[in-house]
């Protein structure tokens, strides 16, 4: 699952202990869940109203399009209205935008409205681009600079948590209750009242999802959260552009085919696993594998991170790189329990991506790094662009053929990872970068 990270100061004036802020953490993590959750329930919105209204493998890409867009629409206003409000209240005001989103989830039902779909999609990926901005740097800073690191990952493993649950929650409570999640493979035509009841299906989940959401924000805003300072730093003179930084040009890059990758195949698992070729069973049957793969993702965040205390990270990004081609590789051209564990297996391979990327990338920028992180962030694009064409390209060429587009990308992965492995030395040399 894609994180934010921001480049701050981290300073804790009083020097307390993340002991005496368990409260604020439980919150947080509460509210790291809850994006995490809805980020990849997307996966399971796609192939439901792809069959609802009849969409071609493009349009019903456009549900990530949007939800990946905002952030990058979002990113800068949202860190704005941070300096203004302050994290506490910054927090506040992205549930609450998020709450709103998913209610608008109920007219878009109740109309059988695609496009009503994707306002709310828009309000409530919003909201979370705002959390994503303020909630990363606050926990960062609630606390000891030291322990910074160790309360983002407390914090993400509840992220992760979210990710991996949501397919299980969508299964149940969106596929299950629909006439095409419980047909083979979804492909049964739908005659008008079986569509609107189907749309209904999202309907509760959607409302409890918003209540949540609001219940959160209403904490937020009464808990007594420490207050911290949201002064930007002044802007350092006498420095090169950063752009004359090679390894962060191309870290974009890589940011932006990886989330591109990961979010495009998340988005066709299910109507790949359910396809007669491969799984032939229907979306809620298939949600399951969904659970699978982002679960693969949260175990494999533990076994990286163990790895990389011995092993250099630019070595085991080539190397994840090399199985997540190797894997789709293999599912392109095999049928059945190959194709579909092949596919499944891909999660494994992301989970160290995007935290190894981002910090392989602003590596040697010194007091360049708060900028060249926020150029990170906005790479994150590549989830919204990198699906719709692999939508194109399996309305043209088929589902199957339509995964060498990630392929690809995790080629391109790979060869920054081996580009790293080989400046490495030079980034160790005191002054060059």
């Amino acid at each position: 699952m894609v994180q934010f990270s921001v480049s701050n100061r981290p300073s804790d004036p009083s020097g307390a202990s993340v002991g005496e802020h368990g409260g604020a953490l439980a919150i947080l993590a509460s509210v790291f869940f809850m994006w995490g959750f809805i980020t990849v329930l997307n996966d399971i919105l796609v192939p439901h109203l792809k069959a609802v209204f009849e969409l071609s493998f493009t349009q019903s890409m456009m549900i990530q399009f949007v939800f990946f867009g905002t952030y990058f629409l979002m990113a800068l206003p949202a860190a704005k209205m941070l300096e203004r409000t302050g994290y506490k209240h910054a927090i506040a005001i992205g549930l609450l935008t998020s709450g709103v989103g998913a209610l608008i989830f109920v007219p878009a039902a109740t109309t059988a409205s695609y496009r009503l779909f994707l306002i709310g999609l828009f309000v409530l990926a919003a909201g979370i681009t705002t959390l994503q901005v303020a909630a990363n740097p606050y926990v960062a800073l609630l606390g000891p600079s030291a322990t910074a690191s160790s309360r983002l990952n407390l914090v993400q493993a509840f992220n992760s948590l979210g990710t991996t649950m949501a397919p299980a929650f969508g299964g149940m409570l969106i596929l299950a209750n629909s006439t095409s999640g419980m047909t083979a493979d979804g492909l049964g035509r739908l005659t008008a009242g079986q569509r609107l009841a189907d749309a209904l299906a999202v309907r509760t989940p959607y409302v409890g999802i918003a209540v949540t959401l609001f219940v959160l924000a209403g904490v937020i805003l009464t808990w007594h959260l420490p207050k911290l300072k949201t002064r930007p730093e002044p802007r350092e003179t006498g420095h090169p552009s950063i752009w004359t930084h090679s390894r962060l040009v191309y870290g974009l890059g890589a940011i932006f085919f990886y989330v591109g990758a990961e979010i495009a195949v998340g988005s066709f698992l299910i109507n790949y696993i359910s396809s007669p070729s491969v799984g032939a069973m229907s979306h809620a049957a298939a949600s399951f594998y969904v659970t699978l793969f982002w679960g693969g993702a949260m175990l494999g965040r533990f076994a990286g991170a163990a790895v990389m205390r011995r092993v250099p990270a630019a070595s085991v990004l080539a190397a994840v790189s090399v199985g997540a081609i190797a894997l789709l590789a293999l599912t392109m051209s095999t049928t059945g329990e190959i194709a579909l564990w092949a596919i499944v297996s891909v999660g494994l391979m992301n989970a160290i991506m995007f935290p190894t990327i981002f910090t392989l990338a602003i590596q040697g920028l010194e007091k360049l790094t708060a900028q060249g992180s926020a150029l990170l962030i906005m790479a994150i694009v590549g989830g919204a662009l990198v699906p719709v064409l692999q939508g194109l390209a399996a309305d043209a060429y088929g589902l199957r053929l339509a995964f060498c587009l990630p392929l690809a990308c995790y080629a391109y992965v790979l060869t920054f990872a081996i580009y790293c492995r080989r400046t490495q030395a030079i980034l160790d040399v005191p002054g060059e970068t």
